[in-house]
């Protein structure tokens, strides 16, 4: 069976399929470097699937309307799941692992974080009760009709990679500018004060690992309390979230492999990185594989119903984040 890493267009995602995988990661990058994520994470993602992870590449159009792209991001995958059941039965691989749930995880970096988060907190099937309490009823109404029947992320693992949830304002420096278009309403949906709200009144993210940047000044770090990164660990650390911090900053992911140098096509970040000094790839697989134990052990039929509900609860991983 071939393992060569290689992207094939499937739907308007990008797979590359691995003969034996041992999970399927879909994965959602950043704003501008999102939208080209077989170049951009290329070093990344090739990492992860020689490591026995099948890859879809998600690629998003530029909006402000959060809630519009998280939806049609899972309208695709609903899809592409169909799709790759197909594919892997006419290449001679098991197909039946793509059809369950469990063997999926969600990998998000910067604002693709945000919109994993949309996703999942639509996965509760109480989630109008908290999401009333966030934003308006006409932004519920829309949601609703969009969602229809399909049922959001669900016993799928997500691993986010400096998790950007900022509004407008991080969008457009200009502050008088970002005030003027969030005035007219044309600003970032949901803003972070909303999604803070939803994840906060939500009692979900319990398998869910985060990694963070040193030196990241975008989703900031575990001592930043400005940024997003520090109020996700404060917020889900009753969650039991796997976290660790490790050197690098915001586009640490991003890079494509030169000889024995991790070039990150960013003038203004690194730049150029020796392999041998990457730490993000080793930690993510780790993390990947501890949340693979966790949603295994919360669906094994031999713990009862009382012990699944406390899952969440049970100590998996490793957290480097200060309390």
């Amino acid at each position: 069976m071939s393992t060569q890493f290689r992207f094939e267009p499937l739907g308007f995602s990008w797979v590359a399929l691995h003969p034996q995988p041992k999970g399927i990661i879909r994965f959602i990058g950043g704003a501008f470097f999102g939208s080209f994520p077989t170049l951009s994470y290329r070093y990344f993602l090739q990492t992860l699937f020689e490591s026995g992870y099948t890859i879809v590449a998600i690629p998003f159009r530029f909006t402000f309307q959060h809630w519009s792209v998280s939806l049609s991001l899972l309208e695709e995958q609903n899809q592409v799941k169909n799709l790759l059941v197909e594919k892997a039965k006419a290449a001679g691989y098991d197909s039946e692992f793509y059809l369950e749930n469990s063997n999926y995880f969600w990998l998000g970096h910067s604002l693709g974080c945000k919109y994993i988060a949309l996703l999942e907190l639509l996965s509760d099937k109480n989630w109008l009760t908290y999401l009333q309490d966030c934003i308006s009823q006409e932004e519920i109404d829309k949601i609703r009709r969009r969602l229809g029947d399909n049922q959001a992320i669900f016993n799928q693992p997500s691993l986010l990679l400096a998790p950007d949830i900022s509004d407008t304002e991080s969008a457009i420096p200009i502050q008088s500018l970002a005030h003027f278009i969030d005035q007219m309403g044309w600003g970032v949906l949901p803003s972070r004060t909303q999604i803070e709200c939803m994840i906060h009144r939500s009692q979900l993210f319990n398998i869910t690992g985060l990694i963070s940047f040193k030196s990241d000044d975008i989703a900031g770090n575990e001592s930043n309390k400005q940024k997003g990164v520090y109020w996700f660990i404060q917020q889900l650390k009753n969650q039991n979230l796997i976290h660790q911090e490790i050197p690098g900053k915001h586009l640490e992911p991003v890079g494509v492999q030169i000889g024995q140098f991790i070039v990150d096509l960013n003038p203004w970040d690194k730049f150029i990185e020796p392999i041998s000094k990457r730490k993000l790839e080793p930690v993510a697989l780790t993390f990947l594989q501890q949340l693979s134990e966790r949603i295994k052990s919360a669906l094994s039929p031999s713990i009862s119903a009382s012990q699944k509900k406390t899952i969440s609860k049970v100590p998996v991983g490793v957290s480097t984040s200060k309390r």
